[in-house]
């Protein structure tokens, strides 16, 4: 999953959030339809409309959302897409690390995503996202996939703007998918 915002930048990805969000703080979730205002200026300030992974450009605006918020202040979002019994985790963002609200947002989704006949969680992200890549193992995710080139290819075939250097200045080249299985509910 490829925003914009990588392009001048070599920092964590949770670093350009509000880290206002202190552990113990409570936090809402709740399901909003795609096209909510609320969700498309959360992601335009995000530079994260677009999103390209797998082959294909998509505009996570057309997308339904979870949507964490405490008192008036958004603190994540997750965009989803659920196909058959596939739940996909399109891109999430989280105020803060070690605050809770990412787990939280991947706890519901997998609620949601079992209420609708789902068993599998999945998601793309890229070699450059180190940070990703231990959070959503730590939360019960595998390596499902690895696609050598896939970003490489994403950029001169769907979005030119995708950086060659990503977090950590690590070269931006490859798609890694994960996945979890979802119990009965």
């Amino acid at each position: 999953m490829l925003g914009a915002d990588r392009a001048e930048r070599f920092d964590p990805p949770w670093s350009s959030l509000s880290a206002a969000r202190k552990i113990g703080t409570m936090v809402d979730i709740y399901e909003v339809p795609a096209g909510e205002p609320r969700l498309t200026s959360f992601l335009q300030a995000q530079h994260t409309t677009r999103i390209a992974r797998r082959g294909e450009l998509i505009d996570a605006r057309d997308r339904p959302a979870l949507i964490a918020s405490t008192d008036d202040e958004t603190v994540g979002v997750l965009i989803y897409d659920i196909d058959g019994t596939n739940c996909e985790i399109v891109n999430m963002r989280a105020s803060g690390q070690w605050g809770g609200v990412g787990t939280a947002l991947i706890e519901r989704i997998a609620e949601v995503a079992r209420a609708q006949g789902c068993s599998r969680l999945w998601l793309v992200t890229t070699n450059d996202n180190l940070d990703s890549m231990q959070f959503y193992q730590r939360r019960g995710f595998r390596l499902s996939a690895v696609r050598c080139g896939a970003v490489d290819e994403a950029r001169r075939t769907l979005k030119p703007d995708i950086p060659d250097v990503g977090y950590y200045k690590i070269p931006l080249r490859d798609e890694i998918e994960f996945e979890r299985d979802l119990e009965p509910a």
